[in-house]
């Protein structure tokens, strides 16, 4: 026998069979507010701080919808208090003063329930200055990125770009920009870190080379360094004088150079009319440093009115004695003078041995720049 419906009935079936089911979707229902609890939410400002390597409180703000506890993953870094509840709160972050000589990180957990928000805390490490010297400038290229997506440039502040493709004396090949060429960049500061990038576009290769606005008469000079890798680059850290009129009378001071083919064997030298390498009578000294290109160093300059020293991870590398004949031709190392940092790219040097365009881009980093003075 076949059973048949009108519409009628059809729709009556229908509602009945809606109904009995009501109750499930109700209960079900992931919109439902009675069988869905609020949403914890823990907002901290503000988003980082700013910390120097010394012993310092900072302070955070923390507003949440719900009661809360904090913890950090360091000792060294300290939270107070270690609870709070609804509402807005102040809670103070004490840090020991870091004399590692490498930058900490910590990270504090913030949780309520099953819920977690994190802050991560970075410390650099402490700036100790050498013994009878204080700090009159530094550069620790923290900077974060600019508007726009555009990685961060040196601080225009503290540095002046030399520009230009005409051999720089040295028949280097590369030309040397003003941070950015178009799209490309070349000087980055990123991570705590300024990159220097030698790299290749069209048939040229864009790099950089940058002074220090401010000059200097004596001091110690230092900066933490990693080297580029590859034949054909040529990585330094040197000085030439503010009033600079003549190479080499006015002298030259490299701190640290080094070339690619003769990787990780760095070198310190003197520049002047009497001694310089056209000549054959620079003086110079260089060390195989075998981590030079795979792991920061500190290279650093002590001039004095008496000496030029350099030093390598601390342990003395150069030395050059005023001979006090007050001859320029000997020690003109009695006036101003600025730090410069650049990457050429082959030259008379660095391409002694040619050039390897498939290691580019290469990038020197410079972790950070400081002067002291007496």
């Amino acid at each position: 026998m076949v059973t048949t419906y009108n519409d009628d009935m059809m729709r009556k079936v229908l509602l009945l069979m809606f109904i009995s089911i009501l109750p499930f979707i109700y209960c079900c229902s992931s919109d439902d507010p009675v069988s869905k609890p609020d949403a914890v939410l823990i907002s901290i400002t503000p988003q980082s701080l700013e910390l120097t390597g010394q012993a310092e409180n900072k302070v955070l703000q923390v507003s949440s919808n719900a009661d809360w506890e904090v913890v950090s993953s360091q000792s060294w870094c300290k939270v107070t208090p270690s609870s709070g509840s609804t509402g807005a709160a102040s809670v103070t972050i004490t840090v020991e003063e870091n004399t590692s000589g490498s930058p900490k990180t910590a990270e504090l957990t913030f949780k309520s329930g099953s819920y977690t928000a994190t802050y991560s805390i970075s410390q650099p490490a402490k700036i100790i200055a050498p013994a009878g010297y204080q700090l009159v400038w530094n550069d620790e290229f923290n900077a974060s990125r600019l508007s726009g997506g555009r990685p961060a440039l040196p601080a225009t502040t503290n540095w002046s770009y030399e520009t230009g493709n005409n051999g720089w004396g040295n028949n280097e090949l590369q030309n040397y920009i003003s941070g950015f060429s178009g799209t490309d960049t070349c000087a980055v500061v990123t991570d705590g870190k300024l990159k220097i990038i030698a790299k290749k576009v069209g048939n040229q290769v864009l790099s950089i080379r940058m002074n220090t606005r401010q000059s200097w008469k004596y001091g110690y000079f230092e900066a933490r360094l990693k080297l580029p890798k590859g034949k054909g680059t040529w990585p330094a850290f040197w000085m030439l004088p503010k009033n600079f009129t003549a190479w080499p009378d006015d002298g030259e001071i490299d701190i640290m150079e080094e070339v690619g083919y003769n990787a990780n064997y760095v070198s310190s030298s003197i520049h002047c009319k009497a001694y310089n390498h056209s000549i054959g009578t620079q003086k110079t000294k260089e060390i195989l440093l075998s981590t030079a290109q795979t792991e920061f160093h500190v290279y650093a300059l002590e001039w004095t009115e008496d000496y030029i020293k350099t030093f390598v991870d601390g342990k003395e590398l150069f030395y050059f004695a005023n001979d006090k004949t007050g001859n320029k031709n000997t020690w003109p190392f009695n006036a101003p003078f600025y730090l410069k940092l650049n990457l050429a790219w082959g030259g008379n040097w660095g391409g002694a041995q040619g050039v390897d365009e498939s290691v580019l881009p290469a990038t020197y980093e410079i972790d950070y720049v400081r002067v002291f003075q007496k």
